[in-house]
């Protein structure tokens, strides 16, 4: 009876010790964690590709230097892009709070739980090149989904992540404000946390690792620069948003009116409203705009360019108004045919697949025991024209 009753106790060790943060690697000696360590970062993933052929592996290198912040951003009025500085430059200069220790036991055969924050074309895209940089590793992946973006269903998949205790999580925020209490008891129950792709708040980035995904304020920037040479830097403008509460929808709108109230003062924006990116949605709101504003409506700018840009392109087919400049956010298949077609001026290039590659290539080198030098990690930057689209096909999405 003795016997069975410590058979069962060493069982129950060792599952305690394959929990968070190394699977086995609580039984590993020194010399085999070094080894380990070594293997995994002589891994070479620099020749892995997206579908589109571009390097999967990319990210920009350039240090985090923030402007000074305002003495109140909130106090400021919309237009200045002062007022957006906490959301701009989250967690660029935060101070973490109890981040637990890298293993150093290798990344293979450690498991990862990524936590998407709905099903999307985009989103299976990021996974894709996710699974490339585990494949590459040993590392075995989970995805779970939050519904439709529901913060609910992410606040119970939490909870449910705790229970397993996975060696790493790897989240896309649902809301930017809502995740904060996430992180915190990912945080407290010691399961070092990646966020990815969509921003928390500046309050909820101590408890993470890192962050990464793209620079949507300073791709939109970009955009709106690109934006205000095809307009003339004059004209009537409007903006169709992102989902509301998400990072996309403050960045890909207050990132183009600032930039623009900057650079070119004699534009106005009209109008923004949010469609949700629906295509059907999305053409009435701009039918409504085009039959409101007329010929004061010059220009449109969108948060998306798939489902939202259907609808746009069709109302200014249905009213004639060809000659209106649109950009957006990019860069899925239909977009860049958009671009072809000269329907659609300019998108910003952002690789899903690396969008999702990278945080995963981050992990799998803080498992080696290699520094996350950074707080904040973003994909490269670009604005894709009819000038180059075609070195970004076949589309990722």
């Amino acid at each position: 009876m003795k016997s069975q009753i410590l058979a069962v106790l060493t069982l129950a060790l060792a599952a305690t010790l394959v929990g968070c943060q190394g699977g086995p690697a609580g039984m590993m000696t020194d010399a085999e964690k070094t080894k380990a360590c070594a293997e995994g970062l002589a891994v070479d993933v620099s020749t892995l590709k997206s579908d589109d052929g571009q390097p999967l592996i990319i990210m920009d290198t350039s240090a985090l230097v923030p402007p000074e912040r305002p003495a109140n951003p909130e106090a400021l009025p919309e237009d200045n892009p002062g007022h957006w500085y906490d959301m701009e430059f989250a967690g660029w200069k935060c101070q973490k709070v109890n981040l637990p220790p890298s293993p150093k036991s290798g990344a293979k055969g450690k498991r990862i739980v990524c936590l998407r924050h709905m099903d999307h074309p985009y989103t299976t895209a990021y996974t894709k090149g996710m699974k490339k940089v585990a494949d590459a590793y040993g590392i075995q992946l989970k995805t779970l989904t939050a519904g439709n973006a529901d913060v609910n269903i992410q606040s119970q998949q939490v909870d449910q992540v705790i229970n397993e205790r996975p060696d790493l999580v790897i989240i896309f925020p649902v809301d930017a404000k809502s995740v904060v209490p996430m992180l915190r008891k990912l945080n407290q129950a010691g399961i070092p946390t990646i966020a990815s792709n969509l921003l928390p708040v500046d309050s909820g980035m101590p408890y993470t690792l890192c962050w990464t995904g793209p620079d949507d304020w300073g791709q939109f920037r970009m955009l709106a620069r690109e934006f205000a040479k095809r307009m003339n830097y004059e004209g009537g403008y409007c903006i169709v948003q992102h989902m509301p509460g998400g990072s996309p929808f403050f960045s890909r709108t207050y990132a183009v009116v600032t930039e623009l109230r900057k650079i070119a003062p004699k534009m106005k924006c009209l109008e923004m409203q949010t469609t949700k990116l629906e295509a059907e949605k999305t053409m009435q709101v701009v039918s409504d705009w085009i039959t409101k504003y007329k010929g004061e409506l010059e220009g449109i700018v969108s948060a998306d360019d798939s489902g939202a840009q259907i609808g746009i392109n069709q109302a200014c087919k249905n009213a004639g108004r060809d000659e209106i400049i649109r950009v957006a956010a990019g860069n899925s298949k239909v977009g860049m045919d958009f671009i072809k077609a000269g329907t659609l001026h300019a998108i910003t290039y952002q690789s899903a697949e690396a969008d999702g590659a990278m945080p995963m290539k981050i992990a799998a080198d803080w498992f080696c025991g290699k520094e996350i030098a950074k707080a904040v990690y973003y994909l490269p930057k670009h604005i894709i024209t009819k000038d180059d689209v075609d070195q970004f096909l076949p589309a990722q999405w």
